[in-house]
């Protein structure tokens, strides 16, 4: 039996045909224009404050939307009503059983496992990378810096970022190409075979590693999943499988994502890449405000017990669509969420928050800043190539291409 067989796209009888509504950012799909003006905002403008989709979930399977900000962050804080194990659909596309570490482990098990994995990300182990993060940027920069053009999403977005996060994984350079490709299969995938595919080739590739590094040490994360130990005891196969899977997902297209939003902002925005030339020191309050306003990511939640929010009643097992995008652009939460205002300051929810605050914020915190720093000093002013439109993946949005010029 195919995967897509073994999917159930019916509509559980406590959903209500009146809270249905169009999922505008399945997954596999793209939209070109501007997706958060196009498909964002009308959601806010029409849409309950929950409803349910038949194609949220990976393999266009149902889930809840919950599209308030307040919502999303209480969701977020709710580990007794809303479970992360199983949110991702990777292990069980490959009929396995293992799990994104610590990403989908809930109390009191994610506690432990991420006391063992923090120490990695700190604000200093991330100053220790800093010559490292800055070298990376310019080398890349400086490729097409006298040029007057560069595609920029292949020419440093998925360049910059991943280079650093391979040297810390410990995998190849060489190899960008092909984890590029599997990356864009699982996140950007619509159907479960091709989901299901990348899977096995990234896990078999790990596991490879993995058990090279348990033969050859070496000053890497692989390394230290293999060797890393919680209350006395080392992780099983599965835990080191579930964690260099995580870090492979994580590393290799989130802030490359990011880096696409906000250049292609500033790009489209000359007001404000302007203000940022001569004010640098308000970078740093300006990716703030740019990761709320182009919130990307959408994660998952599996609902434990029966719950009540906004007049939907969810029922253990369904899934709710965690869509930071949308709870970015709450106008119930933010004064004109469609104006990006580089001084805002906002408290947003893009890198998750509570128990499950993205463990790499500090590094991509970083990596944005050398980016948009560096490439303000070493590029003059520069805008999107004439008479191109820009075209989105949805499922979680990212530009295809970012042709610039200068």
């Amino acid at each position: 039996m195919s995967l897509e067989l073994m999917i159930d796209r019916s509509i559980p009888t406590h959903v209500p045909e009146s809270m249905i509504r169009d999922w505008p950012f399945q997954f596999g799909t793209t939209h070109t224009g501007n997706p958060y003006v196009d498909l964002v905002d009308p959601v806010h403008a029409s849409y309950p404050d929950v409803f349910y989709t038949r194609d949220a979930y990976p393999g266009a399977q149902p889930a809840w939307v919950v599209r308030r900000f307040e919502d999303v962050s209480a969701i977020y804080k709710d580990n007794v009503n809303f479970i992360n194990m199983g949110f991702a659909p990777f292990a069980m596309l490959t009929g396995e059983d293992w799990h994104l570490v610590p990403a989908e482990m809930d109390p009191p098990d994610h506690g432990r496992y991420r006391a063992m994995i923090f120490p990695l990300f700190t604000p200093k182990a991330v100053r220790g990378l800093e010559d490292k993060v800055a070298a990376y940027a310019s080398h890349y920069i400086n490729q097409f810096k006298d040029r007057g053009s560069c595609e920029f999403m292949g020419e440093f977005a998925f360049e910059f970022p991943i280079k650093v996060i391979l040297d810390l994984i410990g995998l190849p350079q060489d190899m960008v190409s092909q984890f590029m490709a599997w990356e864009t299969d699982l996140l950007h995938g619509h159907d479960l075979e091709t989901i299901a595919a990348a899977t096995k080739n990234v896990v078999a590739y790990l596991r490879s590693e993995i058990g090279d590094r348990k033969r050859k040490p070496r000053e890497d994360l692989l390394t230290f999943g293999v060797n890393a130990e919680v209350d006395g005891v080392k992780m099983s196969d599965n835990e080191v499988l579930g964690f260099a899977f995580n870090l492979f997902i994580g590393g290799l297209d989130t802030v490359s994502t990011n880096l696409g939003l906000q250049f292609w902002h500033l790009a489209t925005h000359a007001g404000d890449q302007a203000k940022l030339r001569s004010n640098p020191d308000l970078i740093g309050d300006a990716i703030e405000e740019m990761l709320r306003g182009y919130a990307a990511v959408s994660t998952f939640r599996t609902v434990a017990n029966k719950v009540a929010i906004k007049g939907a009643t969810m029922m253990p097992g369904d899934k709710v669509i965690m869509s930071t995008t949308l709870a970015g652009r709450d106008p119930a939460a933010w004064d004109g969420p469609a104006e990006i205002r580089l001084d805002r300051k906002p408290q947003h929810v893009s890198f998750a928050t509570g128990p499950h605050l993205c463990l790499g914020l500090h590094l991509a915190r970083r990596e944005l800043n050398v980016a948009i720093s560096q490439f303000l000093k070493e590029i003059p002013q520069f805008r999107l190539a004439p008479g191109k439109e820009v075209e989105f993946h949805l499922g979680m949005i990212q530009p295809l291409e970012l042709p610039l010029v200068w």
